[in-house]
């Protein structure tokens, strides 16, 4: 008697079991974006350290603003944000930033994890006079210009930085009776920051009645800043400039350039 022909043949092992749960975490991660993106803005006043207070909310967690921003009691401007999910996947919070303070604008894209914080492209400026609640250049008037390429730090010390900031038009009452300085510019180099936190930066001027060359040492041990170099006044020096820098002269001696040393070290 002949076989069963059904016998003969190999039997085709069964498919695999299908698994749902790739489905099922898409979906349970959507519907924690559309929770997410329906709670308010004022939600961020729970992750803000002590020191920071907001009001005035407006927009979502995403993409939301805080019209008054206070830092240690002091006015710090008003604060956009637009958050990006994806970083969260990574344990980490990216966002787009817009920052303003009066007249004085920047925009930056950060990220926060638990290394630290770098920003980039931090790009903007305006009237330094309106930073004066922030303690930053106080009696001191002018246009300052950000351009940074690159912020990083991990909480407690620069770990890198570079890029450049320019100020125009400085001056102060408390020197040369208010006379215009001209313009000045603070280059970072690429690899500025040491291994320690110290950062190392160069100081000259962009044009002006005052030529100065100066390099700028940040310690983050000691959190002081030290300024060496020397400067001179230019040929077109208003009288109370030159007034000024003869008698720091009187201190410091002329070099056979005619420039004055200069060594100025103060503490944040």
């Amino acid at each position: 008697m002949p076989a069963s022909r059904s016998s003969s043949r190999t039997a085709k092992p069964a498919p695999p079991a299908r698994s749902y749960w790739p489905i099922v975490l898409i979906g349970l991660a959507a519907l924690l974006a559309v929770i997410i993106a329906a709670l308010p803005a004022s939600i961020i006043t729970r992750f803000l350290p002590p020191a920071v207070r907001a009001e005035d909310f407006s927009g979502g967690f995403w993409h939301g603003s805080a019209g008054r921003i206070m830092v240690n009691a002091r006015p710090a401007g008003a604060l956009e944000w637009r958050l990006h999910p994806v970083s969260l996947l990574g344990l980490a919070v990216a966002a787009d930033l817009h920052w303003v303070k009066v007249g004085f604008v920047v925009d930056a894209a950060v990220k926060v994890d638990r290394l630290g914080l770098t920003a980039h492209d931090v790009k903007g400026g305006g009237p330094i006079e309106d930073l004066h609640d922030l303690g930053i250049a106080p009696g001191w008037t002018g246009s300052a210009a950000i351009n940074l390429r690159e912020l990083k730090s991990d909480f407690t010390k620069p770990l890198s930085a570079a890029g450049e900031i320019q100020v125009a038009n400085l001056a102060s009452v408390q020197f040369a009776e208010g006379a215009d300085l001209g313009g000045f510019a603070l280059r970072i180099p690429q690899d500025a920051a040491g291994v320690e936190g110290n950062v190392a930066a160069q100081l000259s001027d962009t044009g002006g009645p005052l030529d100065l060359q100066a390099d700028i040492h940040y310690s983050a041990a000691q959190r002081t800043v030290t300024l060496s170099g020397s400067l001179r006044e230019r040929p077109d020096a208003p009288a109370a400039l030159r007034r000024q820098i003869d008698n720091l002269a009187q201190m410091h001696v002329r070099d056979p350039q005619g420039r004055v040393p200069v060594d100025f070290e103060f503490t944040l």
